[in-house]
């Protein structure tokens, strides 16, 4: 089924699709490694996607950053409203809108992807089908109709009436591995990414949960009727928002946060290590590294004037 007002989109990843294979051609031969030109293809329009959202990425990490430092305030108002549900719906929202942050910035780049995800998906039925998009069509639909990933064709699903064995084997283990890691890294964020939260009446931590055992769970029920190429789009997908979720947390990890936590002992660690003076704010009681003071420089000796 194609949506009309998505048809800019489905010209949209064809043509990308089809530059990426042409691309390729260049170094892998212009009519030949077929199936690996449309499968790199397929991934070259998840990082072509991922690069574009990074802007939407940044937002959520400050979003996320935003609640967290907001959570006292939120968990006054569960108290003070707490037989008056509309009431503290109302204060929670006022108390959104006033600092200028939302609870569901974290699922933007998920929401940014579902018409792209849907295009791909229609374009590559479109494949199965004999249907063109855009510039994929003629000989170009054609081969990628012949194309596979370990044996199996890109356009089929596992419940295609035409799936081979091979297909379906292919078909599972993109479908646990696309799931493996939601799960996984929704949970590196909740553990190493999050300060500790209390688990009562705590909106941000049961978002979090959610994400952490429905997404997989849809993925895993729903993967059965998505094309190969999907598979490998969200798998791929999945392992860039890994690795881009890892650096953040490695290098710039959320205040109060185990992550935080680590990376302040071993920058202490290391300043200890070079005689640099650790400064403890009375506030919050924690250590923090004055940038001003420098390694302990010993006593110049007065050189002894001649005789």
């Amino acid at each position: 089924m194609e949506i009309g007002f998505l048809k800019p989109l489905y010209f949209a990843v064809s043509w990308v699709i089809v530059n990426f294979h042409s691309a390729l051609g260049l170094f892998l031969g212009e009519n030949s490694h077929e199936s690996i030109k449309w499968s790199l293809s397929i991934i070259s329009l998840v990082i072509v996607i991922r690069i574009i959202l990074i802007p939407l990425f940044v937002k959520q990490i400050k979003s996320q950053r935003a609640l967290t430092a907001l959570q006292p305030q939120m968990k006054e108002i569960q108290k003070k409203y707490k037989d008056d549900r509309q009431k503290q719906s109302e204060e929670m929202m006022k108390l959104y809108k006033e600092h200028k942050t939302n609870p569901l910035a974290s699922c933007l780049p998920i929401l940014a992807q579902a018409p792209i995800f849907f295009a791909l998906f229609t374009v590559l039925n479109g494949i199965a089908r004999n249907i063109p998009h855009g510039p994929l069509k003629g000989d170009l639909l054609l081969s990628a109709q012949q194309a596979k990933f370990f044996g199996a064709n890109l356009s089929s699903t596992f419940l295609s009436s035409d799936t081979t064995t091979q297909t379906k084997f292919v078909t599972v283990l993109l479908i646990i591995f696309m799931s493996a890691t939601t799960f996984t890294t929704q949970r590196q964020l909740m553990v190493k990414g999050m300060p500790k939260m209390d688990a009562s009446n705590n909106m941000m931590l049961q978002q979090q949960k959610i994400m952490l055992y429905v997404f997989p769970l849809i993925f895993a029920v729903s993967g059965v009727n998505f094309p190969v190429g999907v598979l490998i789009y969200w798998s791929t997908t999945n392992l860039w928002t890994f690795g881009q979720q890892f650096y953040v947390i490695k290098r710039n990890p959320t205040p109060g946060s185990p992550a935080y936590e680590e990376l302040a002992k071993k920058r202490a660690l290391k300043d200890k290590e070079n005689g640099v003076l650790p400064e403890v704010t009375e506030e919050t009681g924690t250590t923090q590294i004055d940038p001003e003071i420098k390694q302990r420089q010993q006593p110049s000796k007065k050189k002894k004037k001649k005789k």
